[in-house]
């Protein structure tokens, strides 16, 4: 699904009874507001943080009206605003910029609240190397959008869904019957359907580590709940014959710990499941 199919359903939910009872359309804005008029309206930041979504709502009152006029400011995308910045301004047919209002705006605060979120994540492991990754825990088919939010902060994306990596979890090994053999299984396999992706497999303690490190066939190893000791100890054992990711309950008070072990990267589910929406607001300048 393309950018513009995923708004086009985004408006028809807004605009559309579902059972046909009622005429399509924004009624409140229909019976207020005269089309004749052109009105203007800004963008206005009531929350610092880390600004994301503005190209998104560019593209959103666009294709409601091609004629609206969307001013852009100094601020863009990844750009950290706080409270009384003004990141756009809207010019035009009212009616329309109050029928993409609530969409745009509720794009741009989720956005932003991912973004300032994967900053600070961002931030705290400064000067290690280490890279901060999403994960696919996000919200369902939305996740182009909040993945599209960790890079504007400045983190980078793990796989995007199923298909764009083998990555070998707890129950995988259970069900196939132990490391090796869900390795090996994860190897037969792509060369029988004759393609590559990478391959990841999770271990649960060191001891999973060295039968890894013993057996090969993976790009990655992720090391599951650890301890931070137990962190350091598996990056040396690993000695960068593979790449090393860490996750597992880490947070901003204990990441940058982890991350002076030097892992390649540390993957963070919060950055898509736990951030706070940041306070945008759509207002007519009269």
């Amino acid at each position: 699904m393309t950018i513009d199919e995923f708004i086009e359903l985004a408006l028809q939910e807004d605009l559309q009874d579902p059972q046909g009872k009622i005429p399509y359309g924004d009624h409140s804005t229909l019976s207020t507001v005269n089309p004749q008029s052109s009105q203007r309206a800004r963008a206005l930041i009531k929350e610092d943080g880390v600004i994301a979504g503005i190209e998104l709502a560019k593209r959103i009152f666009n294709q409601i009206d091609p004629d609206l006029k969307f001013e852009e400011t100094p601020f863009k995308d990844g750009d950290a605003v706080k409270v009384g910045d003004e990141v756009f301004y809207l010019e035009g047919n009212p009616q329309s910029i109050l029928t993409g209002e609530r969409l745009a705006l509720n794009f741009m605060q989720r956005m932003s609240g991912v973004a300032t979120l994967s900053r600070a994540y961002v931030d705290a492991v400064k000067g290690t190397g280490v890279r901060i990754l999403d994960t696919r825990k996000t919200t369902p088919n939305l996740r182009y959008f909040e993945k599209w939010a960790v890079k504007i902060g400045g983190a980078e994306n793990h796989r995007f869904g199923l298909y764009d990596m083998i990555m070998i979890k707890d129950n995988h090994i259970d069900f196939a019957g132990g490391i090796e053999k869900a390795i090996d299984a994860a190897n037969t396999y792509l060369a029988k359907n004759n393609f590559k992706v990478p391959i990841e497999i999770e271990t649960r303690s060191l001891h999973d580590v060295d039968r890894v490190l013993k057996h090969g066939g993976v790009q990655r190893i992720m090391l599951d709940n650890f301890l931070v000791s137990e962190v350091h100890e598996a990056v040396q054992r690993i000695n960068k014959s593979v790449e090393v990711e860490v996750s597992g309950g880490i947070n901003l008070q204990t990441i940058r710990a982890y991350a002076e072990a030097r892992p390649d990267f540390i993957s963070v589910g919060a950055l898509t499941h736990s951030y706070t929406s940041l306070d945008i607001s759509l207002k007519a300048i009269s």
